[in-house]
């Protein structure tokens, strides 16, 4: 099964991710800031990062900057923001980000993402080419 770790302050944001992670059957970690997605990775790997950008403590920016930094097997990272400016995306981007989206985030195109980004079809299992 697949391990996706969602970083955000937010409990609603964490929830409505994690259900519909969940829904598609994939195992789902949660972290409230970027020090504690950090002290997540340190306890496993995981397949794909759920980011926020705006946190206490660590933002989702400085989370990307010292995962990327961590000599470890690299997964795909989705920021996931309210900050919809091209300045914002581009910061994603130049720290690790592999896809930018903008808060609120429809199910259907976040799990699209989530497969494409994880090598998955739609009914969770993996490509055979």
């Amino acid at each position: 099964m697949k391990r996706i770790l969602v970083i955000d302050d937010a409990a609603t944001v964490r929830l409505y991710h994690r259900g519909i992670l969940e829904s598609a059957g994939l195992e789902v970690t949660e972290a409230v800031n970027g020090i504690e997605a950090l002290e997540r990775v340190a306890e496993g790997t995981f397949d794909l990062y759920l980011v926020d950008i705006n946190m206490p403590k660590l933002d989702g920016y400085g989370f990307l900057r010292e995962l990327r930094a961590k000599d470890l097997p690299q997964a795909p990272a989705i920021m996931v923001s309210t900050e919809a400016g091209a300045n914002d995306q581009k910061l994603a981007y130049l720290t690790g980000a592999n896809l930018y989206l903008v808060k609120p985030v429809r199910p259907e195109r976040l799990l699209s993402h989530v497969h494409t980004l994880l090598g998955m079809t739609p009914t969770g299992e993996g490509r055979t080419s």
